[in-house]
């Protein structure tokens, strides 16, 4: 009789230590299909409110595109006048026979239409390249200004991760225990241990079974905060797929000094453009414009200014506008302007040395938690060995249920560190990518 049950506690033995292993590959399959941290990251940047500017952003640029065409089109204005003065020309001759010089009325009238029409402006085009410019910057300001949320994400989300591996550590691991009081109460019945055996394992099945409920709890507030920054509801019954992100982390390393994969990179470019076009504007300011023009009217007097009655009259003619000398004006914008451009290889400089000092602690603690890994796996091979010889002693009587719980706690810690630094390295390498600005899958 001793002999079987022998026999069934060690099956039950072997069941539990296997049991941990066929469990997580259990859940990693299932988690095949289920919520994966790039889509996520991807989804709070798309539900994000700030993502409608870009077009606001680009309707906005529009209706100003339609204003610098608009100036290619006539201008046209109207305009009336009366008027009393005082004194009028006269000319102080004498004429023979009694003829006189007309005099002008003291009171003149005027109504006119009158029109331009551009023939050459350079400055239109280059306001159009300014607003090109400033359009693609404004955009380039939005995408950098919702990357903050890709880092929110992963936060949350291995947070939930963590509490979602510690948790099927810990329901393996009752798994074990409540076999282990199977042979438990089997050897109370027989008489051959005391009630305290089975007593000592209820206890530690209610503290491990209160621990499962602290971590689905602490994941289900994680989930809630992936939820309102996805936008999807994601319950607990979602599961989370670790990412295996060691070749995209070893790709980045190599190329690391010359990634400019940030959103802020481009955000300085599309403000250097701005810079650039502004220039070019500058200088097309300075060149003459030609334009036509034509007025037409109705007054006393009209072109003649000696006629004393109501006319009409038109005129029509080509003017050119330039301005040579602006008192060093364009010089001093022109120095600003280079100014501007340093500012911004500053600012650029310094993002540079933030991003480098950031993957620089990613990079140690990946380097630091992948052989911390390798001793992980080594101590947990050992405390396992440690546990089956326990529970051959267990199920021979020759151990008490407590001595069996310490060894299997033992076990449970090692396999808890193991999860603990395997959700750790994921999460610092998604950090390092994050960090420089790449996607994760």
């Amino acid at each position: 009789m001793k002999c079987r049950q022998s026999v069934g506690a060690i099956v039950c033995a072997a069941i539990s230590i296997c049991a941990g292993p066929m469990m997580l590959h259990a859940q990693q399959s299932a988690a095949r299909d289920s919520l994966r941290l790039g889509d996520l990251q991807n989804r709070a940047v798309q539900h994000d409110p700030r993502t409608r500017q870009l077009d606001l952003l680009s309707s906005q640029s529009a209706l100003r595109m339609q204003d610098i065409d608009a100036s290619r089109l006539p201008v046209i204005g109207a305009n009336a006048q009366g008027q009393y003065q005082s004194q009028v020309v006269t000319l102080p001759l004498q004429l023979p026979k009694g003829l006189s010089v007309p005099v002008p009325a003291h009171d003149t009238y005027d109504a006119h239409v009158g029109a331009q029409q551009p023939i050459y402006d350079p400055t239109v085009s280059a306001r159009r390249g300014v607003e090109r410019a400033q359009l693609a910057a404004s955009e380039a300001g939005v995408e950098a200004s919702t990357f903050a949320l890709r880092q929110n994400v992963n936060d949350a989300y291995f947070a939930a991760l963590l509490q979602q591996a510690q948790r099927a550590e810990q329901e393996s691991a009752i798994t074990d225990l409540e076999a282990r009081r199977k042979v438990a109460v089997s050897r109370v019945a027989q008489g051959s241990a005391l009630p305290s055996e089975t007593d000592m394992l209820d206890a530690e099945l209610l503290r491990r079974r209160q621990g499962v409920a602290q971590l689905a709890a602490s994941r289900d507030a994680a989930l809630v905060v992936l939820s309102d920054l996805t936008g999807q509801k994601i319950t607990s019954a979602d599961a989370l797929v670790l990412p295996d992100l060691g070749a995209e982390v070893a790709r980045a390393r190599q190329d690391i000094d010359t990634l400019r994969a940030r959103p802020e990179y481009e955000q300085f470019a599309r403000t250097r453009d701005v810079l650039a076009q502004q220039q070019v504007s500058l200088g097309a300011a300075d060149l003459p414009r030609v334009s036509a023009f034509g007025r037409a009217g109705y007054g006393r007097p009209g072109l003649n200014p000696l006629a004393q009655e109501f006319s009409n009259y038109w005129l029509a003619g080509v003017q050119v506008e330039w301005t040579p000398w602006n008192w060093g004006t364009t010089r001093r914008d022109r120095e600003v302007l280079a100014l501007q451009r340093q500012i911004v290889a500053t600012n650029e400089a310094a993002f540079t040395q933030g991003v480098r000092r950031a993957i620089a602690h990613d990079v140690a603690s990946i380097d630091q938690l992948a052989q911390t890994l390798v001793d992980d796996d080594t101590i947990v091979a050992l405390c396992e060995k440690i546990l089956r010889e326990t529970g051959f002693r267990f199920s021979e009587g020759v151990i008490t249920s407590a001595e069996y719980v310490d060894r299997e706690t033992d076990l449970l810690d090692a396999r808890l560190s193991r999860a603990t630094h395997r959700v750790q390295l994921a999460q610092a390498r998604a950090n390092f990518l994050t960090s420089l600005g790449l996607g994760v899958h």
